[in-house]
């Protein structure tokens, strides 16, 4: 165990608190006009799933976990769960539906992620920053439409909706960030 500063935690951090292993779901530094500084962390207790909101001064020293990282490759998904394959040992781990959760829709065969594990149980998982994706549908563009104008809504080839440039059409490859679902740029060929 380490004593870190609040404000260094980051989503796929894990904290300990009163024994209990948390995993950040997510980091929110607010630093409001007056007053001090706080950090919001929203956790997933690792041990059933519970989710729990704390907020900490952005200084205060929070114990984080020691916790196995390390890339992993995604193999698969089945009914058990993700799997993921150690490429130094090929030792095979499979992640919960709970550790994986909206994050799933971006895993594709052979990427490799920073699989977080303790005591050899997967617990949190981070993905490459961005992917590449297609377009599966979305309105056509309106002709004298500047890319300038708003984004309009777009469904990507893992099911997830979007919002694009009007001068993207269905069948463009597209970089998307992994973190918010959100779309980068037209990926290059």
């Amino acid at each position: 165990m380490t004593k870190v500063a609040a404000s260094s935690l980051r989503k796929g951090s894990v904290v300990d608190m009163d024994g209990k292993l948390y995993v950040v779901l997510n980091a929110e530094n607010i630093h409001p006009g007056k007053g001090t500084p706080v950090t919001q962390l929203n956790m997933r207790r690792i041990s059933d799933g519970v989710k729990v909101s704390e907020r900490y001064r952005t200084t205060e020293q929070v114990e984080r976990a020691f916790v196995d990282q390390r890339n992993h490759t995604f193999l698969y998904q089945d009914g058990e769960g993700y799997h993921f394959m150690n490429p130094e040992t090929y030792d095979q781990l499979v992640a919960s539906e709970e550790v994986v959760g909206d994050l799933g829709a971006y895993l594709q065969e052979g990427m490799t992620v920073q699989l977080s594990t303790h005591n050899e149980v997967p617990i949190a998982l981070e993905l490459p920053r961005t992917v590449v994706l297609e377009i599966v549908d979305t309105e056509p563009s309106v002709k004298g439409q500047t890319a300038s104008s708003s984004y309009k809504p777009a469904v990507l080839s893992n099911g997830v909706r979007t919002m694009v440039p009007p001068y993207i059409a269905a069948g463009t490859k597209v970089i998307i960030l992994t973190e918010d679902g959100s779309y980068q740029e037209r990926a290059k060929d």
